[in-house]
């Protein structure tokens, strides 16, 4: 993402801000895309992702003990109105490559839409923009329903 000029996004109705290695930081222009564009267009942050849209509206990051590079585990879902989650279990399976997760304690901006079994935030929402994220990887194979989960966001 630091190979094309910010203006460029100004193009897509929506955005995707995938994987990678690091932390937001250290991500080219994943953070100024959100600082500009959250307002005005559908954002989905996928692991990285997700951790920088949390830092963009005031959260914090957390370095786990333990990694998490290729393991499937459950996440609950804790609100029934996420389109994300339409037509899913309120538990279900995702396939999970991290080392690092967003602080319980989040922003008022922003809000949990489902916890692992250790009260991990697993996937969260802006409050008033169409700004989501999930730390686990949808298109990952150790992510039984990634397809649908990504359906409805694109087609929401």
């Amino acid at each position: 993402n630091d190979q094309l000029h910010l203006d460029e996004v100004e193009a897509f109705n929506k955005i995707v801000l995938s994987p990678g290695p690091g932390i937001p930081d250290e991500a080219g222009l994943l953070k100024p895309i959100i600082s500009k564009y959250a307002a005005t267009k559908s954002i989905l942050g996928v692991c990285l992702g997700q951790q920088a849209i949390a830092e963009v509206f005031g959260g914090k990051l957390i370095n786990l003990d333990t990694v998490f590079h290729g393991v499937a585990t459950k996440v609950t879902t804790c609100v029934t109105d996420e389109i994300l989650f339409k037509n899913l279990d309120q538990t279900f399976e995702v396939g999970r490559y991290h080392s690092w997760v967003v602080d319980v304690h989040l922003p008022e901006a922003l809000e949990a839409t489902s916890f692992d079994e250790h009260g991990q935030i697993m996937s969260l929402r802006h409050r008033f923009f169409d700004v989501k994220g999930v730390q686990y990887h949808p298109e990952s194979v150790l992510t039984p329903n990634g397809k649908r989960i990504l359906e409805n966001w694109v087609n929401q």
